[in-house]
């Protein structure tokens, strides 16, 4: 594997995002299961369920220019295009989703309003003041800079318009948990080491970092137990001969990202784990 993260991730996802289409569908991030965990719903249904409760806590009813910040192959963008009638720009470090959205996106006869471009979140092809929306889901755990990640979003903002992260984190430092022990970061180390993550932060860092950047009206929540229930459907699921036939022909990291996944399920019912959700206006 290379060693520069930015080659890392484009790698990882250019050989798994097929299998991933393939056996779980277009949407790659978690899926909502009600506040508790407990309701009972299939993954699809649960993946959309996650994207429409996301947008009601943040409010946001309207949205013109959207900007998808670590797009996969297009699940969110395309929906949100149809959602709000909306243009949509995704951005991605792998050509191979990129091409796929593309794909997707003249399938769905949406080419003309949603676009897809390889580009780097931490340096963004865009103007200042481009985008009402922009939409970030389960793609911050992936930089390398979190500041520079959200000062970007907070550049290519418009006045008034809309911030929205969903990001998987590690718990929260207080005097009563205490600072993270060797054990817990050497946990959460094998899983920047398996899923191409620099690191990952807690959910009130990222909360002083857009309070720093003048974001305005910053809401954030924790999700974790809405979502936890996912990590164990994508195990039952991953295992199925058809599911098996394309790990092998996807590679190393994609088997062994497979092989990993109950690093997440434990990581969540430890505690270590968690799912946060950030809205900040500008």
């Amino acid at each position: 594997m290379a060693s520069n993260l930015s080659q890392q991730i484009q790698q990882f996802y250019d050989a798994s995002s097929g299998l991933w289409e393939q056996i779980w569908g277009e949407h790659m991030h978690h899926g909502y299961y009600g506040r508790t965990g407990r309701e009972k719903k299939n993954r699809r249904e649960a993946q959309i369920d996650l994207i429409e409760e996301v947008l009601n806590w943040a409010g946001v009813k309207e949205a013109n220019e959207i900007l998808d910040v670590g797009c996969g192959i297009g699940g969110s963008s395309l929906y949100l295009a149809q959602k709000y009638n909306a243009n949509v720009s995704g951005i991605t470090l792998s050509p191979v989703q990129a091409s796929r959205g593309r794909e997707r996106s003249a399938e769905a006869a949406l080419e003309t309003r949603v676009q897809f471009q390889v580009a780097d979140a931490l340096n963004m092809p865009f103007e200042d003041n481009s985008f009402d929306f922009v939409w970030s889901m389960e793609s911050g755990e992936h930089m390398p800079d979190k500041e520079k990640f959200m000062a970007e979003c907070y550049r290519v903002l418009k006045p008034g318009g809309t911030f929205l992260m969903a990001t998987w984190c590690h718990r929260p430092i207080t005097p009563a948990t205490g600072e993270l022990t060797d054990e817990e970061k050497q946990y959460l180390a094998e899983i920047y080491r398996v899923y191409c993550l620099p690191y990952v932060i807690s959910l009130p860092e990222y909360d002083v970092i857009a309070h720093n950047l003048s974001f305005q009206n910053v809401c954030t929540a924790d999700w974790s137990d809405g979502v936890e229930p996912f990590w164990d459907i994508v195990i039952d699921s991953a295992f199925n001969p058809q599911a098996i036939l394309g790990l092998v022909k996807s590679g190393w990291t994609t088997i062994e990202a497979a092989l990993s996944l109950g690093l997440m399920s434990q990581g969540y019912r430890r505690g270590l784990i968690r799912y946060g959700l950030l809205c900040g206006r500008k």
